[in-house]
């Protein structure tokens, strides 16, 4: 399983893809929904979590693209 990637605002404008514990974005784009489309093809791959934050920060949404326990627990 490979990193969790998040969908942040980028401080200087616009938004980045940046993996779990990273210090660099991997990837800033113009718009959000470029960003969550490269975030999303890269959770796919890696089989990780999505996460994608609201300009203020704060995690609006979650999408797994990892081993999901099938029925779900609870």
């Amino acid at each position: 399983m490979g990193k969790n990637q998040h969908v942040t605002p980028h401080p200087d404008g616009g938004w980045q893809v940046k993996g779990a514990g990273n210090s660099r974005a991997t990837v800033r784009t113009e718009t959000q929904k470029e960003a969550i489309d490269i975030a999303r093809d890269i959770a796919r791959n890696q089989e990780s979590e999505l996460f994608i934050h609201g300009e203020n920060g704060r995690i609006r949404e979650r999408d797994s693209h990892g081993h999901d326990p099938y029925p779900p627990k609870g």
